[in-house]
């Protein structure tokens, strides 16, 4: 670093006159060695030129002081002292020069350069002038007083008088030329209100209303009436196309009125008459091909409904528009489109005369996607209302797979069993499953019959061993006869559980498993490349694998735990939304009476039908049924009774005569509350309110099918408050009427267990009849 001698002398000065100036030059050399040694640390090559720069101008500063030091030191020794103005140059040349400072060094003196500002300060505010002293004021003078007192009273009387001089003046003003009011200030908006609008600018075009060519327009008429334009509708365009014909009609008005001016023979005009008629055909044609001929163009079928359309014309956008239709909505992988009509289904012939013989018009919406997937041995749940053809769903699939089989197969039906299953919950549900399927396998060599209980199960056994392709049974008597070993299921790889919710609700979960497992086939693989491999081999008939259909109105978890269980990636069909259900097309009525006004208000009811219509009236227990017989007969009233204790023969027989119509009133327990095709249903009356609300929907259910409109009226009394709460929040989602004593009842409110609104507790199910919750005495007190 650079020190000048002048720096040298004061440190050494500082220091006192015993520290000789070699010993000052060490000193500030030793306190600079690291600011040096830092510098020095870096490279050349680190360093930006500014830095660069800056290091040369201090090493050219430290050989300097490094000469001062040295030249110091040979006048020392010789004795001799630098001069005054050696000294001066020295010590100004060293001021010229930039000197380094430390970062430490260069906070230090910014902290005392503050300091001294702040003490700078404190000293200026203590020097200054103190003003607690008050100022010195001068004492007014007395003269100047009295005559600014005199000038005061000289003017106050002469403003007074001016004033009211004024004021007076402007009082007569007033009087004779009338007060005048202050003029409102108008707004912006309301002073330009009145000023005309003109509806046109300058530059547009006002005789449109004048000219008689702008106020009749016509439309462009391409080709005389014949052509199109585009970006419209061309059915529309077809229909609006009128110009043609009428300007044919206006030249044959004309010709005629030009032949009666001419004054033609008859004869004359009516052979040109039928000339121009010719004409008009021969144009009627032509128009005729020309649409044709552009509903041939891809445009042209574009704008075709799905029902107009060949099956090989139908695109994605068709297909997606029929389910939209019927509401059709499919889970559960790639699935095949749905069915349009009967005869495009790739089944045998005599399927389809059966078909045409039962006058099926139209497919379901369960039947258009359920047989095309059943079709193709795929595994199915069907899940639909009550009444909408789920038989003839999985019963024309069935048929389709048994007549498909080799004759090895059917030769072997005595020693290896049936060729399917089919399962239902009721007997009367199998007897009629049995009948529709028989119905339909009319043209087909293909045996079936029914295995429920009630019947002798050795004749049943007999029939069995002659060889039967399908049987219908319940799983309570299948099962008795493969325990009884008069069946067995060796070459059964076709199953179908129907009305399957039903079933697990009954109890029979057991029976079905041990029927499933006894069963022949193998389960399809879960893995989905090998399941393709195997549909494949089932299809060539070089694989026996199991296919199971379950169809259902609801999906419980026992019905979806059986499905995860023996299905392998189904094809779930689901017809309407999960309300689809709920019975909204069904009219609901609820009476709320006391227990003792039942039998008469029944009867009252079954007065009030039309001799066409058909009753169908629910009570909860067999012996119910048997005394409300005796009520209705008692009152001249004609009915018919069905219930587990009858025999199966009294059952079909009651059931048949109902059917029939040889009595329109039927009197039941739930045997007929599910899957029972009872035709023509008006009116159902729940006698007695189920024990569950789902058997509530399937009661009324037995109305209204088919897309037909019902009627359901349920007597209801105090002692079915355990329903309540559910019965209520059932009529909301149907969006039926709630009785205003059923609406206000502490127990439609809460849940059997919980507490109302006022905190009382009710008590729980007790067998659910006969339930009395703590707060019913105040209800009916109010």
């Amino acid at each position: 670093m650079e020190v000048d001698e002048a720096t040298i002398v004061t440190a050494s000065t500082k220091r006192g006159a015993s520290e000789d100036p070699q010993d000052a030059a060490k000193r500030l050399r030793t306190d600079d060695a690291d600011a040096m040694d830092e510098a020095a640390a870096r490279t050349r090559a680190e360093m930006t030129p500014a830095e660069r720069e800056e290091a040369e101008r201090l090493h050219r500063t430290a050989v300097r002081a490094e000469a001062l030091a040295a030249a110091q030191a040979a006048a020392k020794e010789r004795g001799v002292a630098l001069s005054a103005a050696e000294v001066a140059a020295l010590k100004k040349e060293q001021e010229a020069k930039p000197k380094f400072v430390s970062k430490k060094e260069r906070e230090r003196l910014a902290l005392e350069r503050l300091e001294a500002k702040r003490r700078e300060r404190e000293q200026k505010l203590r020097s200054g002038p103190k003003f607690s002293a008050p100022l010195p004021r001068k004492e007014p003078s007395i003269k100047k007083a009295i005559d600014d007192y005199a000038v005061l009273r000289e003017k106050k009387p002469v403003a007074k008088k001016d004033t009211d001089k004024e004021r007076e003046l402007a009082q007569i003003r007033e009087n004779y030329l009338g007060k005048k009011g202050k003029k409102k200030q108008p707004k912006p908006s309301e002073k330009f209100a009145r000023v005309f609008q003109f509806d046109w600018d300058a530059n547009d075009d006002t005789s449109q209303d004048l000219n008689p060519l702008y106020a009749r327009r016509h439309a462009i008429q391409p080709m005389l009436g014949r052509g199109y334009l585009a970006g419209l509708d061309m059915r529309e365009q077809r229909r609006a196309h009128t110009f043609s014909q009428a300007l044919n009609d206006k030249r044959a008005s004309e010709a005629r009125a030009q032949e009666e001016a001419e004054g033609l023979a008859r004869a004359e005009r009516k052979k040109r008459e039928a000339q121009r008629k010719k004409e008009r055909d021969a144009l009627t044609q032509a128009l005729a091909a020309e649409e044709k001929k552009v509903e041939a163009t891809a445009l042209g079928k574009k704008l075709l409904h799905w029902t107009e359309k060949p099956l090989q014309e139908m695109n994605a956008r068709d297909w997606r528009i029929m389910k939209e239709d019927f509401d059709i909505r499919i889970r559960g992988g790639k699935a095949p489109p749905p069915l349009r009509f009967w005869n495009e289904m790739a089944v045998p012939e005599g399927i389809h005369k059966a078909i045409q013989d039962a006058k099926y018009r139209d497919p379901s919406p369960i039947q258009r996607q359920a047989i095309p997937v059943g079709l193709e041995l795929r595994d199915l749940i069907g899940v639909a209302e009550t009444g909408s053809g789920k038989t003839a769903a999985f019963a024309v699939p069935l048929l389709a797979y048994v007549a498909q089989l080799p004759a090895q197969r059917i030769a072997s039906l005595a020693e290896d069993g049936p060729l399917a299953v089919v399962l239902a919950p009721t007997r009367e549900l199998a007897q009629q499953i049995n009948d529709e399927i028989a119905k339909l396998s009319t043209y087909l060599s293909c045996k079936t019959t029914t295995i429920v209980g009630g019947r002798s199960i050795e004749d049943q056994g007999f029939l069995l061993r002659e060889g039967v392709e399908i049987i219908v049974g319940t799983p309570g008597r299948i099962n008795d006869c493969l325990e009884s070993q008069y069946l067995v299921l060796n070459q059964a790889n076709y199953v179908v559980l129907d009305e399957a919710d039903r079933m697990i609700d009954m109890g029979f979960e057991p029976q079905v498993h041990t029927i499933l497992e006894a069963m022949g086939g193998l389960l399809m693989s879960e893995d989905e490349m090998l399941l393709e491999q195997q549909r494949a081999a089932l299809s060539r008939g070089e694989a026996c694998y199991r296919i199971t259909a379950m169809f259902s109105a609801t999906m419980p978890p026992g019905v979806e735990k059986l499905a995860k269980k023996f299905l392998r990636h189904p094809a779930i069909v689901c017809i309407g939304d999960e309300d689809s259900g709920k019975n909204k097309r069904i009219r609901q009525h609820v009476l709320f009476i006391s227990e003792q006004q039942k039998k008469q208000t029944l009867i009252d009811l079954l007065r009030r039908k039309q001799p066409s219509e058909k009753y169908l009236v629910f009570c909860n227990e067999k012996r119910g049924c048997d005394a409300l017989k005796k009520v209705v007969e008692n009152a001249q009233i004609r009915c018919g009774v069905l219930h587990g204790g009858k025999t199966q023969d009294q059952r079909e027989a009651a059931l048949e005569n109902y059917k029939r119509g040889t009595f329109r009133i039927f009197i039941a327990t739930d045997v007929a509350g599910r899957g029972l095709d009872i035709p023509d249903v008006a009116h159902v009356v729940n006698y007695d309110m189920p024990l569950k609300i789902e058997n509530y929907s399937h009661r009324i259910g037995r109305t209204g099918r088919a897309g037909k409109d019902g009627v359901a009226s349920t007597l209801l009394t105090d002692s079915d408050e355990a329903m309540f709460y559910e019965l209520r929040e059932y009529l909301e989602q149907t969006d039926a009427d709630i009785p205003q004593k059923l609406e206000k009842h502490p127990a439609a409110h809460a849940k059997p267990g919980e507490r109302n609104a006022r905190g009382e507790l009710l008590t729980e199910r007790a067998g659910m009849r006969g339930t009395q919750f703590l707060d019913a005495r105040k209800f009916e007190q109010g």
